[in-house]
């Protein structure tokens, strides 16, 4: 292209922001020209920064459908529950898609997805962030080296981090299935793809066991009252939202990037007093209606034999995940940055950094939101395809594997595939 490809972002939240922000980081190949966004001060201070005319301003996705298409590339930054819709309507109207994960909260909406995109020919690229960081680039090469010899089994932990879980799956959007989907859908379709990606090949059979063992009511310590700024027990609770949410006033790495999103980013005392007091961030962890589990397993068999075990839980620190992959050569463990090879005949330890430290979604999971981003800009605006390694295809298969996990865990089954 002789010209920057235009974003439409539905949805000016956390995800929907950090999109924008890469592009305005490459002027002469991506600029945001619309926004859609159903909170008034939300959209406003978007579209302020990035110089969006306010004819181009919607308060809800749906108002780009009664007109022609807008943009080129239309970023879909919306609740779960809406990804279905917007994904469908907008690929039909022409625009190619950046498709937040996950692609739908069910299997058939997935599958309606995949539809509309190969129905169109558009350009889609799921947010696998974890394929295209540079740590999964070095670690795969290692592998397709010989580094371990061939794959036999893998371990994988997703350490959500005890505030993490309690902002996102008990306080905020993801606590109700219901109202968004399962916590393996949400936090972790991006780690069974990984898996998959990983590994390679087809999974052949799924099992996987969970539940909600602690954020519940019979759990609260003696005196907890509903809402923290109300508790007695706020100073000492490990889960407290006035030592978290007042705590990322201070603090302007990960616990700032929560209390941006729980008083809508303004980032004042009056501001996170109010959210504390009225808002769903400022409620008791276990005097909610959360019912999405705390932690979960989820085992997989793949064609071939290779056997892989994931696990993923609220009850650890906010940190990377961990990974150990056995070989017949040799074992890889890695942490999201680091990457240590030990080989079976040498007895030697080689240990590989890939110089980007923070996993988290506040840190642009390790390099990941930004090699993503800018492959998918690359692919359209350079004519490169091969740049999406999380096109349809390979995120519709690990879609399949997370929904099977569920139906095995909820029958207390394996689920051949």
């Amino acid at each position: 292209m002789d010209r920057p490809l235009t974003l439409a972002i539905l949805g000016a939240g956390a995800r929907g922001a950090t999109y924008a922000d890469l592009a305005a980081k490459r002027p002469d190949v991506a600029r945001v020209v619309a926004v859609a966004e159903p909170r008034d001060q939300v959209r406003d201070t978007f579209a302020a920064e990035h110089r969006i005319a306010p004819e181009y301003r919607f308060e809800h996705w749906r108002d780009l459908l009664g007109r022609p298409r807008l943009a080129d590339v239309a970023v879909i930054a919306l609740l779960d529950a809406d990804h279905v819709a917007a994904a469908v309507a907008l690929a039909d109207l022409g625009y190619q898609l950046l498709l937040e994960k996950p692609m739908a909260t069910n299997e058939a909406d997935c599958e309606a997805i995949a539809e509309a995109v190969r129905r169109n020919g558009t350009a889609l690229a799921i947010t696998h962030v974890l394929r295209y960081t540079p740590y999964t680039v070095k670690l795969k090469q290692l592998l397709a080296e010989g580094a371990i010899g061939d794959i036999v089994s893998l371990q994988h932990l997703e350490p959500i981090g005890h505030y993490h879980y309690a902002h996102s799956f008990v306080r905020g959007n993801w606590h109700r299935e219901d109202e968004s989907s399962s916590l393996l859908l949400a936090k972790s379709c991006h780690d069974i793809d990984w898996i998959t990606d990983v590994v390679g090949g087809r999974v052949a059979r799924v099992s996987s066991f969970g539940s909600l063992t602690h954020f519940r009511p019979e759990a609260a310590p003696d005196g907890a009252t509903d809402r923290c700024v109300t508790c007695p027990l706020q100073d000492t609770c490990a889960y407290s939202a006035t030592t978290l949410y007042r705590g990322g006033l201070r603090d302007d790495g990960i616990k700032q990037y929560f209390t941006r999103i729980m008083s809508a980013g303004e980032l004042t005392e009056r501001a996170v007093t109010d959210a504390l007091t009225d808002g769903p961030y400022g409620r008791c962890v276990y005097h909610g209606d959360n019912d999405v589990l705390d932690h979960q397993v989820v085992n997989l068999e793949f064609d071939g034999g290779v056997t892989t075990s994931f696990t993923l839980t609220a009850f650890t620190p906010l940190e990377n995940r961990h990974t150990k992959i056995f070989g017949t050569g040799g074992q890889l463990t890695g942490d999201g940055r680091h990457i240590e090879v030990f080989d079976f005949r040498t007895e030697s330890r080689t240990v590989h950094d890939t110089s980007l430290d923070e996993a988290s979604a506040a840190g642009g999971h390790a390099g990941g939101d930004e090699a993503m981003f800018n492959a998918y800009l690359d692919a359209l605006h350079g004519g490169r395809p091969e740049l999406i390694v999380s096109g349809i295809d390979a995120s519709l298969a690990s879609h399949r594997v997370v929904f099977a996990a569920e139906r095995a865990r909820l029958a207390g089954a394996v689920i051949e595939l």
